[in-house]
Order: C-alpha cells, then structure tokens, then sequence
C-alpha cells in the first residue's frame, strides 16, 4: 500500500518540496534551486533527482509513493499540458507526462501554483471548515485560485484564478504588467500600495509620518496607519476599498463561503481584514454578504500541501 507522497511548489528561483504520509502529514520539507538556463531543460530532471535522493535516503520505494504533486508558476491544463512559463523558460509540452518518465513511471499531477496554493488553504489551512473558497495572494502581484466542492476550478483556459486583472477602475491611465488599465493588482498588490502612498505622498504636503520612513512599502503603510496616521490610513483604505470591490464582483459570480488572504500584504493582518470586511459587507450582493474574510494560515507552504493534495 502507498503510504507517501511528495508536494512541489516550483518557482522561477527555489523549488519547495515536501514529503507527505497519505493522511496529509508534512514529514519533512526542503528546497532546491530552479535551473532557468536553455530554457529549463534541466529543471524536471533536478526534481525527479531530488525526489529519488529523498526516496532513497528514507528508504522509500516506488511502490511506497502515492505520486508527486507539483505547483507550477503559469497556466496547466487538466490533461497536463503546461501553456508557457515565462519565468521558466518553458514553451508548451505536457508535464505529468514528461515529468512521470524522469521518476520512472511515478503518478505526476500538476497546476497552477496559485491554484494549489488555494486547494492546500482548503485542505489544510485556513479554509478546511469550507468546501467552497477562494484564495486571494497579495504580494508583488494579486494571484488567486478557486476551489467549489473541494476541486479546483482553473477554467478554459486555466486562468479562473487571475484575480488581480479584474478591473476596478475605468479612469486609470497607467498600464498593468498585463497591458490593460485599472486591474486590481495595480492597487492591492505590495507594489500597488507603494505606487497608492507614492501618489498621495506627491499630491501635497501634508505631514504623515510616512514621509520619514526608510522604505515607503505596504508594510509601511499598515504600520503607520495602525498608529493612527492619517494619511497612511487614508491609502490603507482606498487599497482595502479596491479589494473590497473585487471580492465583491467574485462574490457574485462564484459565491464562496470563504476568502482566503495571503501574500506579503497579509501580514497587516487584522487591521486588513477588518478594513475589508467592513467594505466589502457595505457593497455586496445582499446574498453574499457576511462571507467569511480570512488569513491564510499555512504561508509558504500552502503551494506544497496543496501539490499532495493534487494527487489525493
């Protein structure tokens, strides 16, 4: 009988791996580097040796292991098929299939890593009490996944969770890392609060402690609006009602029990959620209101519970 499973969490950087038992519990975690060089040729055949090196060193068997599940940084088909990864180099190729033959015929399962990320929250963290949620990542940029009855939905085309490219402002001028305007990354996302504070800051001269901080960042702004700062709380609020707003338009088309916040931004913890909350239950759908607005619990690991899950 199968009693183990491996979860990897794959960036342009690091790889986070993790060795699971079959019930969902972390034995052990590691990290590897990603070779991006000749277009990452090299990159499925350093995981499957750091798979087998683990294996090894645990004496663990091919008959012992579940499969390996991986998170991967751009859209993934439900047969496999990886649609490009620009910060991978990758081009477009099947990589369960690929991937399975470096291990030796081991059972592979990939996705999106947002979206494993969110069913890891769902499994294991701060969603499991919900079947349905959805995970929103706030850090350079806004990510996200969807899970309804326990799946993940990654949708046509595998961007059912590009929740930071919902538009929220149809009079923005500056364009989006995507090319269009007004998407709700340039607002929420720790740059997007930063360009918010930079904008304000430039609009006159009122005093706010954020003029004489050492980096002017979303965690600056968070810290001094929990102080009390005006200005600081004015910006943490118009991010918050630009969130607000997305959740809301997701709220009414997916209806989820729960939101999950993470990222970097998450870590202004309470004082975000509250902020969110209070908004979001002002504008949306009376349907939808009081959906639960939470903090994700399980942090850099969420992409590899969420890999093991893949393969559950």
């Amino acid at each position: 009988m199968a009693n183990y499973g491996f979860g990897l969490d794959l960036g342009g950087t690091t790889c986070k791996c993790g060795l699971f038992t079959a019930t969902g519990e972390l034995l052990e975690k590691w990290e590897v580097p990603t070779d991006t060089s000749n277009g990452g040729v090299n990159i499925l055949k350093d995981l499957a040796q750091t798979v087998v090196k683990k294996m090894e060193e645990k004496n663990i068997t091919s008959d012992d292991v579940l499969g390996v599940g991986i998170g991967i940084p751009g859209p993934v088909s439900d047969d496999g098929v990886v649609n490009r990864c620009v910060n991978l180099g990758w081009g477009v190729f099947n990589v369960e299939k690929e991937f399975s033959e470096c291990l030796g015929g081991i059972k592979v399962k990939a996705g999106n890593d947002a979206n494993v990320a969110a069913l890891g929250e769902s499994w294991m963290g701060a969603a499991k009490e919900y079947s349905s949620s959805v995970m929103v990542t706030l850090g350079t940029g806004v990510g996200g996944g969807v899970i309804l009855n326990d799946d993940i939905i990654p949708g046509a085309h595998g961007a059912a969770g590009e929740i930071g490219h919902i538009r929220v402002n149809y009079t923005e001028e500056n364009t989006c890392g995507c090319g269009n305007h007004g998407c709700l990354e340039q607002y929420c996302s720790a740059t997007g609060i930063a360009r918010l504070a930079k904008i304000r800051l430039a609009q006159n001269d009122d005093e706010s402690t954020l003029r004489s901080v050492e980096s002017l960042d979303a965690k600056a702004v968070f810290d001094e609006a929990k102080k009390g700062d005006t200005v600081a709380k004015e910006i943490a609020k118009r991010a918050c009602e630009y969130l607000a707003q997305g959740l809301q338009v997701i709220s009414c088309v997916v209806n989820p029990e729960a939101f999950v916040i993470g990222g970097g931004v998450s870590k202004a913890g309470q004082y975000l959620i509250d902020e969110v909350e209070y908004r979001f239950n002002q504008i949306a759908f009376h349907g939808c209101r009081n959906t639960k607005i939470v903090l994700a619990t399980l942090g850099n690991d969420a992409g590899i519970y969420g890999a093991m899950k893949l393969i559950l």
